[in-house]
């Protein structure tokens, strides 16, 4: 009956846990990104940019396998990996708390003494000895659980984070390379530019020793020949200090990059599906991993008031000793012991009180951060939205000016040649068309980065 009342009672506590349970916060959630109409109900209303896999998104095969190696590479993902496992490791030696602790031992000792006097004749001691003891620190109050579920909090976190760097890491690999072919675009342009420039000067050298040009205009074409030469080595170290980053991501020494298709044949969505907001605090990882820390420290809180109650620990030994090898395991060699202890904290100093009102404030502390991470997701989505589009009327107008320029250019040479034009304007209009070939190669990257932080804010890129 005393059993059966001891296990009652034992049962009764382990189910007991001190601590406020998890509830998730309330979060208002606007009902559409800023600048975007409302997206319709239906299945259609779950669409979103943020839920195709990198490789759709991306479809340079370069830059695909490009993202391949960093995956495998990367040595920020390998440190944020390693985290995951240490995580892992901690749930385990957190969770071994909760249940009772067994050693088993065993001894033999043997000890010969010669005869010293005849009331002291020779003998011989052997001894043997095999136990098994066991401690078991009870868990009435539901602190070595609080503690595996922090720690169990803790390894989604940071699993979250894990993934929190794969999509920050496919951004980063996409936007450089997107870099790397816009520079590489510029530097082409620079190099056309200053061969056609060379031979306008030729052309001027010829107009001027025939006396249909002065030697104002030839200096003029020369500093044509000058502008369009000295951006190409900045260039160049553009190009080089580029391709330097992108092997770091890599996981690489510095070394050249291979290239895929060119800038302008990266392709573009018309129009970007953004989804329900309410979807974004479930895909981005960042924001998953903001709220398992928030689990976390609030299970703390129950370890700390767990501090208040009595420790209660039951230990037990059994098993065998003899003087005798041969009768060890007799019945009559065994011998066992039970032992309960319970320790209750009575002064502290404010020690405790202290402790719960830490692991409070460090629960809200991260409950705010949970809030702010939301917060900063959605701007991060409206304001890439917004350049999206706005990058997009931009390439637009830029393009028409090009083309615009463009004419103005021909038209210039081809006057200045028949003697309608100076050669003022000639220099006027190179210097405006090759401005606005490099700033439409700008635009065409802008928009190519901007569709980079749409598909990153939106949760992409960590799904493998």
């Amino acid at each position: 009956m005393g059993r059966l009342a001891l296990l009652s009672f034992t049962l009764l506590f382990a189910g007991c846990t001190v601590g406020p349970k998890y509830r998730a916060p309330a979060i208002q959630t606007p009902a559409a990104y800023r600048g975007q109409p409302a997206p319709p109900a239906g299945p259609s209303s779950a669409a979103s940019l943020g839920n195709e896999e990198w490789w759709k998104v991306f479809q340079d095969p370069v830059l695909q396998q490009l993202i391949r190696t960093a995956l495998r590479q990367n040595l920020d993902l390998q440190i944020a990996a390693s985290r995951v496992l240490q995580a892992q490791a901690e749930v385990g030696i957190t969770r071994a708390n909760e249940f009772p602790m067994a050693a088993a031992g065993a001894e033999g000792y043997s000890e010969r003494n010669p005869k010293i006097s005849s009331a002291f004749p020779a003998y011989q001691t052997n001894v043997g000895e095999a136990d098994l003891s066991v401690i078991w620190n009870l868990d009435f109050w539901g602190k070595y659980r609080r503690e595996t579920q922090a720690a169990r909090a803790e390894l989604l976190a940071s699993e979250g984070g894990r993934e929190a760097v794969v999509s920050s890491l496919v951004s980063s690999v996409a936007a450089g390379y997107f870099q790397l072919r816009e520079l590489d675009l510029a530097l082409q342009i620079s190099q056309r530019t200053l061969s056609s420039r060379q031979a306008s000067v030729r052309l001027t050298e010829v107009l001027a020793k025939n006396g249909s040009a002065s030697q104002l205009d030839v200096r003029q074409a020369e500093e044509l020949v000058y502008a369009a030469a000295e951006v190409i080595p900045d260039l160049q170290r553009q190009i080089a200090q580029q391709e330097d980053s992108l092997s770091t991501l890599l996981g690489e020494n510095p070394s050249a990059i291979p290239r895929g298709e060119t800038l302008t044949q990266e392709p573009l969505l018309p129009t970007i599906p953004a989804g329900l907001p309410s979807k974004l605090l479930y895909r981005r990882p960042d924001i998953r991993e903001a709220e398992q820390n928030v689990i976390a420290a609030n299970a703390e809180i129950g370890v700390a008031r767990a501090a208040y109650f009595p420790d209660i620990s039951l230990t037990g030994s059994a098993g065998f000793e003899s003087y005798s090898l041969s009768k060890l395991f007799n019945a009559s060699s065994g011998f066992w012991n039970v032992a309960g202890a319970l320790t209750q904290p009575v002064f502290e100093a404010g020690g405790l009180h202290a402790g719960v009102r830490l692991a409070q404030a460090q629960e809200q502390q991260m409950l705010l951060t949970y809030k702010q991470t939301i917060i900063g997701a959605f701007q991060q989505v409206s304001d890439a939205l917004v350049a999206y589009q706005k990058d997009r009327e931009y390439t637009a107008q830029q393009a028409l000016l090009t083309s615009a320029a463009q004419d103005a250019d021909r038209l210039s040479n081809a006057l200045y040649q028949h003697g309608g034009a100076s050669y003022l304007q000639v220099l006027t209009s190179e210097t405006n068309y090759f401005g606005a070939e490099l700033n439409l190669a700008q635009s065409e990257l802008n928009e190519r980065l901007a569709l980079v932080q749409v598909y990153n804010a939106l949760g992409g890129g960590w799904q493998q």
